[in-house]
């Protein structure tokens, strides 16, 4: 059994499982600069995906494509059979937390509460309903006695949890997640680890961007390897038996370390 590739080869039909997001021939340039070309990619509902490629292979272009903040060229993104448009499909997105401003003086709840702009309108205040969303999402994470807590008192890995926290009030059927383990100690990994494989037990679909390739093919039931286009995709144990598809991937010939450490880990 191998993975799907570039190269033409299949894995065996799988049972059919509706697709919460589809991406469809995908082409998107920015600056003039061609950034995916022909990416074709589908999650099913309750599916962990992880998106691994090199640096600077459209991983984060593919995802905000997906919110509707990057216009492709070409191609479409559909979530639930819809088309996307900002604030308007029930997509959760959990940005690397560099682009998040820590020093604005708000609470974590407040902070949360910032996930269902979208769907507040700017003047409209907030209800009973979406609080509790709020509530329902600090306790997934294991944030609640934190609430009151301004955000730029906490740890790396608390933020973390703030930020999935925040994609998470939404109640979205689609969560993005870029990078999210990066730089977080052991308990915390495997903390948001653990949350992550029940979110998509439950039924929804969950996309990860990661360079913890080991991690990766640990916790997710499916990968996918992007360079500009999907090179190849497939269960772990699928691609880890697949060398040709990492050195396409990534670029690396057929003594790299990489392979070496896929191949310890099979």
């Amino acid at each position: 059994m191998s993975a799907t590739t570039e190269h033409g080869t299949s894995a065996a039909p799988r049972e059919r499982v509706a697709s919460a997001l589809v991406v469809d021939d995908l082409h998107v340039a920015l600056g003039g600069r061609p950034v995916l070309t022909g990416a074709t990619l589908r999650v099913a509902e309750g599916e962990l995906l992880g998106l691994i490629g090199p640096n600077g292979a459209g991983k984060t272009t593919l995802l905000r494509t997906t919110l509707g903040l990057v216009q492709p060229t070409g191609g479409a993104i559909t979530v639930g059979g819809r088309p996307v448009r900002p604030g308007r499909v029930p997509v959760g997105y959990v940005p690397q937390r560099h682009e998040f401003a820590w020093d604005f003086p708000v609470s974590v709840a407040g902070t949360v509460m910032t996930g269902l702009t979208g769907s507040l309108g700017l003047f409209r205040r907030p209800r009973v309903a979406d609080w509790e969303a709020v509530a329902d999402a600090l306790e997934r994470v294991q944030m609640t006695a934190l609430a009151e807590r301004p955000v730029g008192q906490l740890s790396g890995g608390q933020r973390q949890r703030v930020l999935v926290a925040r994609a998470l009030a939404l109640r979205p059927t689609v969560l993005l997640l870029d990078e999210p383990f990066t730089g977080l100690d052991l308990p915390t990994q495997e903390l948001l680890a653990d949350l992550f494989a029940g979110l998509a037990h439950e039924g929804r679909a969950v996309v990860m961007t990661t360079h913890d390739i080991l991690g990766a093919l640990d916790i997710c039931d499916r990968i996918a390897l992007l360079n500009r286009t999907i090179v190849a995709e497939g269960t772990p144990a699928q691609l880890a038996d697949d060398p040709q598809a990492w050195m396409a991937a990534f670029g690396v010939g057929p003594d790299s370390a990489l392979l070496r450490v896929l191949k310890a880990a099979a």
